[in-house]
């Protein structure tokens, strides 16, 4: 087997039934319309749609949903994408089909709008993680990192103290034993000095 058989394939999306259209020729500068396609009861084919990732590359493959036999295959460049939405409904696409380098052009129509949101979803992000894939971001335009320095070192070695300095705590505290023994000293330490006791009355004579 050689390469390209023995590698992953991952479904990105799967249709269960889409239908496909033959188209006019788009007009100069005017955008694919479904309502020029005709009938839209009456497509050309009726089958699954598969958008698969297959190594590097990815590719939409239009398939009969009972055999699997391959109707139509559409190799998904992201850098020119092969689908274009039409301008008139957001259920019906434009697909771009190359095959021996023979380009043509057919539409594809899905029954359900939440059925076309979820194909919407899954093509934008595949062209969005393969365009950041071919286009890498710069080591010379990423910011360098810095250097993480060494750690200090907080910790109390053996012996080594620390002191606090709590703000209003620096005053001891004055207590009413203290104020009482402030008044109660003698003149010379700012106390108020005692009275001497008064004279005794005279002795009457008998």
């Amino acid at each position: 087997m050689d390469g390209l058989d023995d590698e992953i394939e991952s479904i990105l999306y799967i249709a269960r039934e889409v239908s496909v259209y033959k188209i006019p020729p788009l007009k100069v500068n005017e955008g694919h319309r479904a309502g020029d396609w005709g009938d839209l009861a009456s497509p050309l084919w009726k089958g699954r749609l598969r958008f698969i990732e297959k190594g590097s590359g990815a590719a939409l493959l239009f398939e009969d949903g009972t055999t699997g036999e391959l109707f139509a295959r559409a190799g998904y460049d992201p850098l020119k994408p092969p689908v274009e939405a039409v301008i008139d409904s957001s259920r019906y696409f434009v697909i771009r089909v190359e095959d021996s380098g023979k380009k043509a052009y057919i539409g594809m129509g899905f029954a359900e709008r939440s059925d076309s949101f979820d194909f919407n979803v899954a093509i934008q992000d595949y062209t969005k993680r393969a365009n950041a894939a071919l286009n890498p971001p710069s080591q010379s335009l990423q910011e360098p990192s810095a250097p993480a320095g060494p750690k200090k070192d907080y910790t109390l070695k053996e012996g080594q103290t620390f002191s606090i300095n709590i703000p209003g705590r620096d005053k001891k505290p004055t207590t009413g034993a203290n104020l009482l023994a402030s008044g109660s000293g003698s003149s010379t330490s700012g106390g108020v000095p005692l009275l001497p006791p008064p004279p005794s009355a005279p002795k009457r004579r008998s």
